[in-house]
């Protein structure tokens, strides 16, 4: 009966009614003591919706995993709005500064395919565009061209390559 359980939680505050409760119920482990091993984990994403894989044996131990979370919900934290622009390429919910985005990058990197930081904020630029939300003040397209052509150097320049 061993098993894994996938669900998405809010960081430090996972409890256990849905999604947790109802996957955990019928395994031999401790469902309280879970979700408090969850919570611990996840307390510095504050909020966050977050990604966590659960394994559990037949003996009731259990491994807790905890993802990075979506980008989008990364980006929507750093800049305190709740949901992104119906319409992206005419109204924009907020601006990011390039110092904000290096920050996301770094958060999301381990998850993503880029090797260092300044390419994961080209990624990051991207879940930008679909939000609507603007990078120092411009289009997050042009944002990524300028950042490919060499600017924002200071900014993204003591990254170093992901190991």
């Amino acid at each position: 009966m061993a098993g894994t359980i996938q669900a998405l939680v809010p960081g430090g505050e996972a409890d256990p009614g849905p999604p947790l409760g109802p996957e955990l119920g019928p395994t031999p482990v401790d469902v309280q003591s879970v979700v408090s091993e969850i919570n611990d984990q996840t307390e510095a994403f504050d909020g966050t919706e977050v990604p966590v894989t659960v394994d559990y044996e037949d003996d009731g131990s259990f491994e807790i995993e905890v993802g990075v979370p979506p980008t989008a919900a990364l980006v929507k934290d750093e800049l305190d709005f709740e949901t992104g622009s119906g319409a992206p390429d005419d109204e924009f919910v907020a601006d990011m500064s390039a110092e904000q985005l290096k920050t996301v990058a770094e958060q999301k990197l381990p998850d993503l395919l880029a090797y260092d930081v300044r390419n994961a904020a080209k990624e990051v630029a991207g879940t930008c565009v679909s939000l609507g939300v603007t990078i120092e003040g411009e289009d997050a397209r042009t944002f990524n061209q300028r950042l490919a052509d060499g600017e924002f150097e200071g900014v993204f320049a003591e990254a170093e390559p992901a190991a």
